[in-house]
């Protein structure tokens, strides 16, 4: 499975794995990611030390493996 974000995949794979329409203007698509990318700004302000527990609950889980 790829992991890398859609915007580093060819166009078609990521109009496949995307459910974005692929008639947006370079300034539309760019008007959207600079909205989730102050959204995303907003997120780590106030939940950033939550958000890096989770990480680190992910990576490191408190039970032992099976």
């Amino acid at each position: 499975m790829n992991t890398a974000p859609p915007w580093a995949l060819p166009p078609t794979t990521a109009a496949a794995a995307s459910p974005i329409a692929g008639h947006w203007t370079p300034e539309q698509a760019l008007a959207v990611f600079e909205c989730l990318q102050a959204l995303r700004e907003a997120l780590w302000r106030a939940y950033g030390a939550q958000v890096q527990q989770a990480w680190r609950n992910q990576l490191a889980p408190d039970h032992p493996p099976p």
